[in-house]
């Protein structure tokens, strides 16, 4: 019977990966907001609210960001 192995925690390009994760997420913005132009009032509503769970998600990649740097010179 063979047994998987669990993958090494590989975290290496971590904060390469947050800080891509960050770009793709301030584009996903701004082509947000490019839409708004042409949307009602409930679909402009709703592109606020969700550009502004994005800038929380950009502070947490941030956050991450910090503490994978900090990890990452420690080790």
């Amino acid at each position: 019977m063979a047994y998987n192995k669990p993958n090494p925690d590989d975290r290496s390009d971590n904060v390469e990966k947050l800080q891509s994760m960050i770009h793709h997420t301030i584009e996903n913005m701004e082509e947000a907001e490019k839409a708004m132009e042409f949307s009602s009032a409930e679909d402009r509503a709703n592109i606020e609210a969700k550009n502004e769970r994005r800038r929380h998600s950009i502070d947490g990649f941030r956050s991450e960001i910090r503490d994978e740097a900090n990890a990452r010179n420690n080790h």
